[in-house]
């Protein structure tokens, strides 16, 4: 890559943050394995001054969804797992899931599968399908509280009718969640323990966690409120404080890491699953993985107010199967996902080419990955 061009990343980072539109961040770029770029900027602490520094730790929330997914599909790769079962198989509270049909919860058709969890076509959103009944159920079986273990939230959630037909619809919720729940129940130990015993401590990922020590706390990156208009406000409120508080483990969202860390464990999926001679998935299973597996009216994926046009999901990572105005400037084959303070990754298998961008900016937006992705690729010198 042309280190001349990639030096406009750092002029556009440092421009966004001289307009206060984020208070700091940190980007890694790997070339065919190799590192590329790697730099922090701006502050992780505004009001105290605080620079944002390599090891800074970040609350990634739905980035914690690809490691989940990952972690399911070992356990399918060594037999343990069959994502075609229905998810009644693992979580037998499941076996009372319900769909909403013609103003009433009734028995689906075809239960929902671990390929749903996988693929965010249960049915089971966040508490938003646009339909109230839904919606107000929803409510009333109360949110994601980190003082609940997982399997207590599973309980609750069995309550909430799924929106529409597994398989029949893309709905960004709970799913993943639920599929941390069966990686317990399959697995005999907690999520968290599993990911460390399993892809953590093998992948030398000394940061991440559901709870973070003590003694790391002070390197954690402040969130900040923006108002889009260069206007940063302290946001001291969290979901999860990371602490001896979280009894919930989230594989929905619930891991803070650092951008080393998460580097790491995505260099490992874009290797086609080894790291440093080590394997953790199989070749096969990591390209079922990163290629679409949504067809019909799940296709593309989309939220309230935005259709991501041209995109499809994996099982774990969503993924670009044609050009068209939402998100211009990626690659076909291109996959991905974020987290809610506006943490970023993505990967382009055709350019070997894997970039991170970590900042905590709510509420969620691409504004940093939509300024660096053209220049990251214009970067990209032809092969040889």
């Amino acid at each position: 890559m042309s280190s001349d061009k990639l030096e406009l990343v750092d002029d556009k980072v440092n421009e966004l943050i001289a307009r206060n539109r984020l208070a700091g961040a940190a980007v890694v770029i790997t070339r065919r394995g190799k590192l590329v770029y790697n730099k922090s900027f701006g502050l992780r602490d505004i009001e105290n001054r605080k620079p944002m520094e390599n090891d800074a730790i970040f609350r990634i929330f739905s980035m914690t969804k690809a490691i989940t997914s990952a972690a399911a599909m070992m356990l399918a790769d060594e037999g343990k797992l069959h994502i075609k079962d229905p998810v009644s198989n693992y979580l037998p509270e499941f076996k009372n899931a319900r769909v909403w049909k013609n103003g009433k919860a009734v028995a689906p058709d075809n239960p929902p599968t671990i390929k749903d969890l996988l693929r965010h076509t249960t049915g089971y959103s966040y508490g938003s399908t646009g339909i109230p009944e839904i919606d107000k159920l929803h409510r009333q079986a109360g949110p994601l509280v980190e003082d609940e273990p997982l399997a207590e939230f599973c309980t609750r959630m069995v309550k909430v009718p799924m929106a529409f037909e597994p398989g029949e619809g893309w709905l960004y919720g709970i799913s993943t969640d639920l599929l941390g729940a069966v990686i317990q129940n399959v697995s005999g130990v907690p999520l968290g323990q599993f990911f460390q015993q399993r892809l953590f401590k093998p992948l030398g990922m000394i940061d991440t966690d559901f709870v973070i020590p003590e003694a790391k706390r002070e390197r954690m990156a402040v969130v900040y409120n923006s108002n889009g208009q260069g206007l940063l406000t302290r946001n001291d409120r969290n979901l999860f404080s990371y602490s001896s508080r979280t009894k919930m483990r989230s594989g929905g969202g619930g891991l803070a890491s650092t951008i080393r860390d998460y580097t790491r464990f995505l260099q490992m999926i874009a290797n086609g699953g080894e790291l440093h001679g080590q394997r953790f998935l199989k070749k096969e299973t990591v390209a079922e993985m990163t290629r679409n597996q949504l067809e019909g009216p799940a296709m593309p994926i989309r939220f309230p107010n935005n259709v991501r046009h041209g995109t499809g999901f994996g099982l774990g990572f969503c993924v670009k199967v044609a050009q068209t105005n939402w998100n211009k400037a990626g690659r076909l084959g291109e996959y991905g996902w974020g987290g809610m303070l506006s943490t970023h990754f993505w990967v382009s298998p055709r350019d070997e080419l894997v970039v991170i961008t970590m900042e905590q900016t709510f509420p969620y937006g691409f504004m940093l990955e939509d300024a660096l992705k053209p220049l990251i690729y214009g970067a990209i010198e032809s092969i040889r």
